[in-house]
């Protein structure tokens, strides 16, 4: 049975509950209290000695870090090898933004965390890194609808919550409209689900 060690606000969680909702899995959901850190405690800290969440556990499986979940779910439960497929092009061509995903992008969630939690974190340094990320993700989805391989990957589920929800850390999205229609496009995928932050298609 499949289990995640999952926070509601987390969009690094949402990655994973998204995912697995697509793929049709069923799951049991461990609640964890993020806000009074409770990822940090010696309990957690022994499943994954980063002290962060999610953590995903497969049987006798444990995993840390959504992209890594990500892959994961795609090559053992995506039997259409649609949303990471098995040649060397493809698989490159989705890890890069697998990097930026939990990489560049982590600056919007970074200012949410600011915004929303009062982390003490510089929040101009952070915005400004998001709005460079996204400069660069709308001008390549400025000639395709998705990231990579001109459909859904698990490229844009791992890069589409912190942009999604970049508002909530002061990062207006506005000015870049080819995210925002990447956005309604991710939003209506069979299967799709929200979260607090990212509503449901309209």
């Amino acid at each position: 049975m499949i289990k995640l060690y999952d926070f509601e606000l987390s969009g690094s969680c949402y990655k994973i509950r998204l995912f697995m909702n697509i793929l049709g899995l069923e799951y049991q959901a461990q609640k964890i209290d993020f806000v009074n850190k409770e990822h940090k405690t010696e309990k957690y800290t022994a499943l994954n000695p980063f002290g962060e969440i999610p953590i995903f556990e497969d049987d006798e499986l444990r995993l840390r870090d959504a992209q890594a979940i990500l892959i994961y779910l795609a090559k053992q439960y995506d039997s259409s090898k649609q949303w990471f497929p098995d040649d060397a092009a493809s698989m490159g061509k989705i890890a890069q933004w697998l990097s930026t995903g939990g990489g560049e992008i982590m600056n919007a969630a970074g200012a949410r965390l600011v915004k929303i939690l009062d982390y003490p974190l510089d929040l101009g340094k952070l915005q400004a890194g998001a709005h460079r990320v996204f400069k660069i993700m709308d001008a390549h989805l400025a000639t395709r609808q998705w990231l990579e391989l001109d459909r859904p990957t698990i490229a844009d589920i791992a890069c589409f919550p912190y942009t999604a929800m970049a508002g909530e850390g002061g990062i207006d999205l506005t000015g870049y409209p080819n995210i925002l229609s990447w956005i309604e496009r991710v939003k209506r995928l069979p299967r799709f689900i929200p979260m607090p932050g990212i509503s449901a298609p309209q």
